[in-house]
């Protein structure tokens, strides 16, 4: 029995890896999230699928139950395909799933995926690195409350080159934090629904671009970056 973390992509099916299809080609039970674009199951039609997505504020599996039916899969298939949005490793709880697992004495292969925090603003021609205007990178999730007193999320604010995924719904409050380190004008680009038909590309500052009508899911990147890609779309 094995258990295989497949990291699906940002969302364009076609950013799939060749090694994932064919794992899932192969899948006896497919276990996926809200951010799997479904087209890619298409790639396993023999499998049995089973949805345990999750968004802010709403939960249709928590973690602990999506662990125990990896474990419970993993008894009773041969196998087993943990479909996770973007890379399984790249704040996709990937970790915590092979943990569980292992500690059953399950085998677990990893299969990395496009982590949206990259292959998004590349897709769009926007370096997330750029000699002598970027040549470090933070990555960074924005669910968590950046003013509270004990933070998990260690900010690195003298990076180049600031991405935070999952962040609109507290956008205003990770920008006033930054401008705290970072000048107000530092341009700001936003991303919703990145590599999709519906792809929206929304950019300001950090002073305005929570003034900005922005919608989930999608990805902010701060920095002088953005300016390289504002001259490369003139």
């Amino acid at each position: 029995m094995t258990v295989y973390l497949v990291g699906a992509g940002p969302g364009d099916p076609d950013l799939l890896t060749l090694k994932a299809v064919k794992i899932l080609n192969k899948a006896d039970v497919v276990i996926y999230d809200r951010l799997a674009n479904e087209k890619i199951l298409d790639h396993a039609p023999q499998a049995e699928l089973i949805y345990v997505g999750k968004k802010a504020g709403e939960h249709y599996k928590n973690q602990n139950e999506i662990n125990q039916i990896l474990i419970n899969a993993a008894k009773n298939y041969n196998m087993v395909v943990r479909l996770k949005g973007g890379d399984p490793f790249v704040f996709g709880r990937g970790g915590e799933e092979m943990l569980a697992l292992l500690e059953e004495g399950i085998v677990v292969d990893i299969i990395p995926g496009v982590t949206s925090a990259v292959g998004v603003p590349t897709s769009v021609g926007l370096p997330v690195t750029h000699r002598g205007v970027a040549t470090s990178l933070t990555i960074v999730t924005g669910h968590e409350d950046p003013t509270k007193s004990e933070k998990q999320v260690k900010w690195d604010f003298k990076a180049d080159t600031i991405i935070i995924l999952m962040g609109v719904g507290r956008l205003e409050d990770n920008t006033h934090e930054l401008m705290k380190y970072k000048d107000p004008k530092t341009p700001v680009c936003v991303i919703e629904q990145g590599t999709m038909p519906d792809q929206r590309i929304i950019t300001g500052t950090l002073e305005n671009i929570s003034q900005k009508n922005i919608n989930p899911p999608a990805l902010v990147i701060i920095g002088s970056v953005v300016d390289i890609f504002k001259k490369a779309r003139l």
